[in-house]
């Protein structure tokens, strides 16, 4: 009898332990593993346990990311870009582009909205392959591997040099449109003080030249998501003030016909208000359900869409063939300043956000590249920032204050970079990349919206660049005054 229930006790725990093998094999053969003996399950555990705290420690602070992979973006900085971006100080200058595009303006406002959430998905698509399993796993984790993994293996690191000179390139701009807005703002709150735009500007530049000492964002996310919070509150004020002169709209104002000239440079204001592509892959890997993903990209995006273009449409019909570069400066004296101060207080409040992003990219590729660095590195070995990299942080600061002294013109600067960063990092690389990535598995009409975006977005890039590249020309040359 004991002999027997040794036996079927034995049994039951060989049971058990076969069972947790291939629970444990399964996990694996889910990840992307092969079955694994014991001596290599707890090597894999080790390994998921090091990569769990790895996130953890980015989620807790952005600057721990020496372990993350090459041109990663921090979850944090990421996220609160991407909301930045998307109904931020940016939505300012959408009624403008209704003011030279009308109906086909308000088309494009939608139409961009439905690109924008497309090219989101393929991008996030190029993050996932199938293992040997048949299982689809997460085998990159950002815009630069994506990038790096379409010019493999004779350029292996081409794509991510590319993607981080046009993600400097917009983070930069996203800097000096914040400064330009500012003395933008003040000037035509206060036109009475004999204090000139470029003297804002230059006012606001000392207030942000702090931001080259800063550590990490923790603060200063915090107190940019409160803004943003208030500018939502502001926008909502412009809206009821618009409603309150709903007699007076001017709907035969509204246009069927565009301005040649002027028209491309609206679709660059109107694209750079979605250009957030880049934070996309490190916002899918920090949601606790990515499977969501999509859900969230449609209702986000419809909701964007709704709301810029009432915001536009109502802001144009109360102002019609008046309406300014920024919105704000067309509201009356007397609740004018209240709310463009705020308005400021918010812009600077949010340019540490794009400007330590910039810093961060530069440093990595610039000064902390290993072997492959072009400089030695701007950090001492007890990881504190040096003099010399302190100086350069300085001097992108100063850098920005000088082309919004020289080119103090909102709208025209917003279609610029929506043209050249704009246009490329939301239509023409993820189009690309999922081509080239997922070539094999597409079906006919995948390939077909893939070719017409590039082909369409391409048109719209060069069109939209070469205006505003002009426009700036004029006006420097005019030295015309917004």
């Amino acid at each position: 009898m004991a002999t027997l229930l040794r036996s079927k006790l034995s049994n039951v725990a060989t049971s058990v332990s076969n069972k947790s093998q291939a629970k444990v094999s399964g996990m694996f053969a889910r990840m992307g593993f092969q079955a694994a003996t014991d001596e290599e399950a707890v090597g894999f555990a080790h390994c998921d346990d090091l990569d769990m705290e790895h996130r953890q420690g980015l989620q807790m602070d952005i600057l721990k990311s020496d372990g993350g992979e090459e041109g990663g973006e921090p979850p944090l900085e990421g996220d609160i870009h991407y909301q930045e971006k998307g109904g931020g100080m940016f939505v300012l200058g959408l009624p403008y582009a209704i003011l030279h595009g009308g109906y086909l303006g308000l088309f494009l406002i939608i139409f961009a909205a439905v690109v924008c959430c497309y090219t989101g998905k393929i991008l996030i698509a190029c993050l996932y392959e199938e293992n040997e399993d048949g299982e689809i796993v997460r085998v990159r984790d950002s815009y630069v591997d994506i990038a790096n993994a379409c010019c493999a293996p004779r350029f292996p690191t081409l794509g991510g040099r590319i993607v981080n000179v046009a993600q400097i390139i917009e983070l930069v701009m996203t800097c000096i449109l914040y400064v330009v807005v500012s003395g933008n703002l003040m000037y035509n709150s206060f036109p009475n003080l004999p204090v000139s735009q470029k003297s804002w500007s230059i006012i606001a530049t000392a207030v942000l030249l702090p931001c080259a000492f800063l550590k990490n964002l923790k603060a200063v996310s915090k107190f940019s998501l409160l803004c943003t919070l208030a500018h939502f509150v502001i926008n909502i004020l412009v809206i009821a003030y618009c409603l309150s002169r709903a007699r007076d709209w001017a709907w035969d104002k509204v246009k069927f016909y565009i301005d040649v000239k002027k028209f491309p440079i609206s679709i660059g204001i109107i694209v750079f208000s979605y250009t957030s592509q880049i934070f996309l892959p490190s916002l899918e890997g920090n949601m606790q359900n990515p499977k969501e993903f999509h859900c969230m990209m449609n209702w986000t995006h419809i909701a964007a869409c709704i709301l810029k273009g009432l915001f536009a449409l109502v802001a144009y019909l109360t102002w019609a063939d008046e309406t300014k570069e920024v919105i704000t400066d067309n509201l009356p004296s007397t609740i004018r300043a209240v709310v463009n101060i705020f308005l400021v207080a918010k812009a600077l409040l949010s340019y540490p956000l794009p400007f330590f992003a910039a810093v961060e990219v530069l440093e990595r590729s610039l000064f902390q590249d290993g072997n492959r660095a072009f400089f030695p590195n701007c950090y001492g070995g007890d990881g504190r920032l040096k003099s010399w990299g302190l100086t350069l942080r300085c001097a992108l600061v100063v850098f920005t204050l000088l082309m919004a002294i020289y080119v103090p013109h909102f709208a025209l600067l917003m279609g610029l970079t929506g043209s050249l960063t704009g246009a490329g990092l939301c239509f023409l690389l993820p189009s690309l990349f999922h081509l080239k990535l997922l070539w094999r598995k597409l079906l006919w009409h995948h390939v077909f919206f893939d070719v017409a975006i590039f082909v369409i977005g391409g048109i719209c890039s060069v069109s939209g660049f070469i205006h505003s590249l002009e426009g700036l020309i004029e006006a420097f040359r005019t030295n015309a005054e917004d």
